[in-house]
């Protein structure tokens, strides 16, 4: 019932199909977190109008990304982020975070960076360093934001 009712509120026109631009969006809403690799491999596209998709062709697409491990969650972002601080302290250096974002995993560009560190940095302290979990936090709510 959950998928049905996330799968509505993408369905714009009442036709019982969502636009695969918005697959991504469907699935997070439903608190799963697929890459966007994995979202592009069930059929997700990259611009809107592209393809459709039916609540009969996503349900067995949201069952199967349900059950993949190739998703992150909060304690594992946590976990990542405290290979960085040095001090033990829950701070990072804010260059290393950004650079972190724009090399390793899906990687963002820098603009995407920027609007990432205009929405969800703290300020950084004197030398530089921001704590990562107020910053891991606030990511995470907007993600969720942007699902809903």
């Amino acid at each position: 019932m959950q998928a049905e009712f996330a799968f509505s509120i993408y369905d714009a026109d009442g036709s019982n199909s969502i636009d695969c631009f918005d697959l991504g969006n469907v699935l997070r809403a439903l608190n799963v977190n697929p890459t966007n690799a994995t979202i592009e491999k069930m059929g997700g596209t990259k611009k809107r109008g592209e393809k459709t998709m039916t609540l009969e062709e996503f349900l067995p697409i949201f069952s199967q990304v349900k059950k993949d491990k190739d998703q992150g969650c909060y304690e594992d972002f946590i976990e990542c982020l405290k290979l960085y601080d040095k001090q033990e302290n829950g701070t990072m250096l804010l260059a290393e975070l950004t650079h972190v974002l724009q090399t390793l995993g899906e990687r963002l560009t820098e603009q995407e960076v920027e609007i990432i560190a205009r929405d969800c940095m703290p300020e950084e302290d004197e030398d530089g360093f921001i704590k990562y979990d107020p910053f891991l936090k606030r990511l995470c709510e907007r993600a969720v934001e942007g699902a809903e």
